[in-house]
Order: structure tokens, then sequence, then C-alpha cells
């Protein structure tokens, strides 16, 4: 495979004409190496326009679908960001880059593993890869600009919302499928969020979610 030519494709024929046009993240998707992050036996689906599976039926999702999330999170270089589902690690490279720091939460303790010996690869070095179970809710001192969930969820948890500063924002897959709606949430003060459907997709659920309260759209 001639990397560099499938990673120019990815962009510019699955990711811009899907409306990502953020210069920042268009250079970030290319230049995080996808590939370092996909399983050994579905390396030939590296920058494949779909959902890759990595066992356990979680996925890495479709590479469009990752930059149109992050451009509507917008991380900036002073922003603490959280990834809920860390999976192979992938996203929170994609965090790294354009954030100062990066916490991401996995149950799975194999991909907890995989994913930090895989940014380990690429030296990334300002993500905290976390072994915890955030279905069953996550609690942090920590105020995040950017929270970023990477698995669905039927609705959205108002624990998730709690985790963000005012003025920060969280990106979720909300919904039951077929069909699920990507949105953008944003805190506006300790009390009130404003929520932008983006687009449909689909998307595998969290591990273990559950649901005590509900937030509001």
């Amino acid at each position: 495979m001639n990397l560099e030519l499938a990673k120019f494709n990815m962009v510019e024929q699955q990711i811009r004409p899907w409306g990502v046009l953020n210069p920042q993240v268009l250079e970030t998707m290319a230049a995080v190496p996808r590939e370092v992050f996909v399983p050994a036996a579905q390396q030939h689906l590296a920058f494949a326009d779909m959902n890759i599976p990595i066992g356990d039926g979680q996925v890495m999702m479709q590479p469009k679908v990752e930059a149109r999330l992050l451009q509507a999170l917008a991380p900036g270089p002073n922003d603490l960001a959280l990834e809920i589902g860390t999976g192979t690690g992938h996203v929170a490279a994609l965090l790294a880059h354009l954030a100062l720091d990066v916490h991401t939460v996995e149950c799975r303790e194999h991909l907890v593993e995989a994913a930090r010996q895989n940014l380990a690869a690429i030296d990334t070095n300002n993500v905290e890869v976390l072994h915890g179970d955030a279905g069953q809710g996550w609690n942090s001192d920590i105020d995040y600009h950017c929270v970023f969930v990477s698995g669905s969820v039927v609705e959205l948890p108002q624990s998730y919302c709690e985790l963000m500063c005012v003025g920060g924002r969280l990106v979720a897959v909300v919904g039951d499928g077929p069909v699920m709606n990507a949105v953008l949430i944003s805190r506006t003060d300790t009390a009130s969020w404003t929520t932008e459907y983006l687009f449909e997709t689909h998307l595998p659920p969290l591990d273990n979610i559950i649901q005590p309260d509900r937030f509001v759209f």
C-alpha cells in the first residue's frame, strides 16, 4: 500500500467532500498515522470509508466521521480534552495533535495496553490512558474544555455534560439505530447547555453504558 497516496485520497475523497474544511483538522487527519492504530488483520482497510472492527463489537470510526466530530468539537492548543472510549487510541492521538493534554478512558484492559503502545509508537506524550468503566459514570476534578464520546449512547448521560467547563464542548453519537444523530453540546453556564444536531450516522454502543439521569435536548 502506498500510505501517502492512501492518506491523500482519504482526505480529498472522503473527508473534505463531507464538509470538513478546517485546515487544522485536515492536517491532523493526514499527519496522525492511522495505520498504526488499525489491527493487523484489518490493515488493508486502514483508510477505507467504513467503521473498522477492532474486536468485541467495537470499531474505529470512519475517517470522515472522526474528522467531522473533531471539526465541531474544535479543540484548541490550550484545551484539556477527555475521550470516553479509547479503543486502539486513534481519536486520542487526533485530540493530542490539537489540544494541550488528553485523558482517555477505556474499560477493556487489552485495549488500554494496545492504546498505550500505539501512542508510544508515534511519540505522543500528552495523552494519559486510564483504565476505568466510564459507562458507569466518570468523576473528575478537572473541568474539561472538550469531551469526545467514542461510542454511541441511547440518551446522553447528564454526568458527561457535567464534565465540561463553562464554554466547553462535547460531541457524541446519540440514538438507538439504525439511524443515530451526532450532536454537539456546549455548556453556556453552570446550569445551561445548548445542543446542535450535526449529521446522521451509526456507531456501536459504548460499553456498559447506563442512564441514571437523562440530558434533555
